[in-house]
């Protein structure tokens, strides 16, 4: 199959993409203090320099004490963060690239480091890290609102810096999708219930609060999962009519484009069809949709962090699937972590000089 169809524009909103390509965010944890360096910004420029359309960033912390869980993730709030962060987006700029943060708060999750806590209590839905497992207490209504507020104040200063469009983390059992799930979400008020759409609140008013913030024309995409880093089995929406329920308020709140992240983009989300849930989405909603999960890869990130390595895989069930307008952009991780020209060498043809990906690379900032 022709691989041009990685490579064809794509234009939405104030996005004037050159192709179809986009960086996954993942996180590094190389921002000692929580404050990227010109590490960071180099690292992100060598991807926009060798044909990524967008870059995405790795997660950063909004305004609430817990919002991270280490102390070496970058934060989207102060004075001196923010300064960085603006370096960044200047350098990939200076290679040509489009550059969105990843807005995120972890929710109830443990921190990475033993001799490291936050500077404030954890914020969750329920005080549940997992379905019947006690961390924290409930967020109280006070929180909720303040919460909703940072991530639109963060939103507000990634356009003021010059960003392209700004990503909310709402997948993989983080808050977002702690609010979400109903096995973490058993809150008995606005911002729970029995319904996906009901559970779905909290997302619906952060989006509401950063379109206001960032106005009609910015871009704001949402990334989310059915499986959590608590449950790979988990379902959120286990038939289309449930997805519907979910995505159809996010989409009337202000999401733009939707990031769809599977463990593997070519499982198909319900029976009887072949699309995946990037495919889906955009079935349902007809907005942009992004699909995600061992792009040109052979095994699934899971299986990196146990320290298996994945060889270079076909694109051609990808490119498939492209051209039959299933998603519009296809986003790749470990593979442009381990190789920063990895589109390059795909669009020249120079399949032999893929390179495997090794475990190695995650601890790396190259």
């Amino acid at each position: 199959m022709s691989i041009e169809s990685l490579f064809k524009p794509f234009a939405f909103k104030g996005l004037r993409l050159p192709n179809r390509l986009v960086m996954a965010p993942m996180t590094r944890s190389k921002s000692p203090g929580g404050i990227a360096t010109p590490d960071v910004a180099a690292y992100y420029a060598r991807r926009a320099a060798a044909q990524i359309g967008l870059i995405i960033t790795e997660g950063t912390g909004v305004a609430r004490p817990a919002s991270l869980n280490d102390p070496d993730i970058p934060r989207f709030h102060g004075a001196a963060e923010l300064e960085a962060w603006g370096k960044v987006a200047k350098a990939v700029h200076g290679e040509g690239g489009f550059i969105a943060p990843q807005l995120w708060h972890v929710g109830a999750v443990r921190t990475r480091h033993s001799e490291w806590t936050p500077p404030g209590p954890y914020d969750s839905p329920s005080g549940l890290s997992s379905p019947g497992h006690r961390f924290g207490d409930p967020m109280t209504d006070s929180e909720v609102a303040d919460a909703i507020s940072a991530f639109a104040a963060a939103a507000a200063d990634a356009k003021r810096l010059g960003f392209d469009a700004v990503e909310l983390h709402g997948a993989h059992g983080y808050l977002i999708d702690q609010f979400f799930w109903h096995g973490t979400n058993e809150r008995n008020d606005a911002f729970g219930g029995p319904s996906i759409s009901e559970r779905g609140r909290f997302a619906a008013e952060i989006l509401t609060a950063v379109r206001a913030a960032v106005g009609p024309d910015f871009p704001v995409i949402i990334r989310l999962s059915q499986w959590k880093q608590q449950d790979f089995a988990a379902r959120l929406a286990p038939t289309p009519q449930d997805l519907e329920a979910w995505l159809g308020p996010l989409v009337a709140a202000g999401a733009d484009i939707i990031h769809c992240s599977q463990r593997r983009f070519w499982e198909p989300e319900f029976e009887g069809s072949d699309l995946n849930f990037a495919g889906w989405a955009k079935k349902i909603t007809g907005v942009p949709t992004i699909t995600v999960g061992s792009v040109g890869l052979s095994g699934d990130f899971i299986s990196a962090y146990g320290g298996e390595g994945s060889k270079p895989a076909s694109l051609d069930e990808l490119i498939r699937r492209l051209d039959r307008g299933d998603f519009d952009l296809v986003a790749v991780g470990r593979a442009v972590l381990q190789d920063p020209v990895w589109a390059v060498k795909v669009r020249e043809g120079r399949t032999s000089e893929l390179l495997d990906f090794e475990r190695s690379a995650m601890a790396t900032l190259y």
